[in-house]
């Protein structure tokens, strides 16, 4: 096991590590990180918006946390798919080089729901000009790109942005890492309608049943998804929010789902169930 699969927080789900060793050129990825982790401009969108799907609309959280979560989710699904020998077309494709996949795929995992402060509804076509604006200005402040390069990374990110939740199907494996991350945020707690609230059809049920996600290396795929839960209802979650997202997504061959219930009420009775 390297040291890349150990890193964990404390919750117990993967962390990206910068001191890791990973199998991708890691230096710009590393700087990008320590530019969002310390922009102001970002830090005040991932809080700004929350509000209209959480305070306005009784969603769950698309703030801070469920950021931190997708990108670190999306970061370890693309460090298993490189591992795995899973060629990315994005950056290759604009004649970039491999040091920016991760870098389109943090960035996209950054601000893909930046446009709620606009609305909800529609919220990837609000990111889109959001986006835009804060990629024109961090992107010449890191030094590696010149116009040519910021105008290409720009728009890799862009269509990642608007790919993660919209019938617009992904064009780049780059793309497709973020959209299945996306769906990742799916654990207890975390359904489209708060349990708390009162939310009680079956997409808010089905979230209650997820216990842990984790992503490992599979067993005849770069990616194995292992979905813990404690009732069978957590399927509905797999089947309508991840497998949906996985679908059409680029890299649906690499990727195995697994879920294993661990019934609630007899923790020695467990179920592996194929998606």
């Amino acid at each position: 096991m390297s040291d890349a699969d150990r890193t964990e927080s404390v919750d117990g789900s993967w962390v990206y590590d910068p001191d890791a060793e990973h199998a991708f050129p890691d230096e710009r990825l590393n700087a990008v990180l320590e530019t969002i982790r310390s922009d102001t401009e970002i830090a005040a969108y991932l809080d700004a918006q929350n509000v209209n799907p959480v305070t306005r609309k009784g969603y769950n959280d698309h703030g801070t946390k469920h950021i931190e979560i997708v990108r670190n989710r999306a970061l370890r699904l693309y460090e298993l798919l490189k591992r795995g020998g899973v060629e990315f077309n994005g950056a290759h494709d604009q004649g970039l080089d491999e040091a920016d996949e991760p870098v389109i795929v943090a960035l996209a995992a950054t601000l893909h729901d930046i446009g709620h402060v606009v609305h909800r509804d529609d919220h990837p076509y609000y990111s889109i000009p959001l986006a835009a604006d804060i990629l024109d200005r961090i992107l010449p402040e890191l030094g590696f790109y010149d116009i040519g390069e910021t105008v290409r990374l720009k728009g890799e990110v862009l269509h990642a942005i608007l790919c993660h939740h919209t019938p617009e199907k992904p064009l780049t494996h780059e793309a497709g890492v973020v959209r299945v991350a996306d769906a990742l945020d799916m654990e207890r707690g975390r359904s489209r309608i708060p349990y708390e609230k009162g939310g009680r059809g079956i997409n808010t049920i089905s979230s209650q049943a997820i216990r842990n996600v984790t992503l490992q290396p599979g067993d005849g795929t770069p990616v194995l998804v292992e979905i813990e839960m404690v009732d069978a209802a957590g399927v509905f979650q797999v089947d309508e929010l991840l497998k949906a997202k996985l679908r059409d997504s680029r890299i649906e061959e690499a990727v195995r789902i697994v879920a294993v219930n661990t019934h609630s009420d007899d923790e020695d009775l467990v179920e592996r169930i194929e998606m």
